[in-house]
């Protein structure tokens, strides 16, 4: 479940096709996210989890599996 919101989101703030991403994709290389990407990519996972994610935690976020747990892990 927590894979395909954020799914939606990185598809929202990149305007790529949430079908192209996948747990093993990289924000950098594979989608091409600079940093204010990556973090609006943050302020929408915090939006639609209602959750809110650190920033040193945040900084370290690389790939898509990365967030998934992350918000699992912030959910508990």
């Amino acid at each position: 479940m927590e894979f395909e919101k954020l799914k939606q989101v990185i598809a929202e703030v990149l305007n790529v096709d949430a079908e192209e991403i996948k747990m093993t994709t990289t924000f950098l290389d594979d989608l091409g996210a600079d940093s204010l990407d990556i973090f609006q990519i943050i302020m929408g996972i915090e939006e639609e989890f209602d959750i809110e994610i650190p920033a040193e935690e945040a900084e370290h976020i690389t790939t898509v599996e990365q967030a998934v747990n992350l918000i699992k892990k912030s959910r508990n």
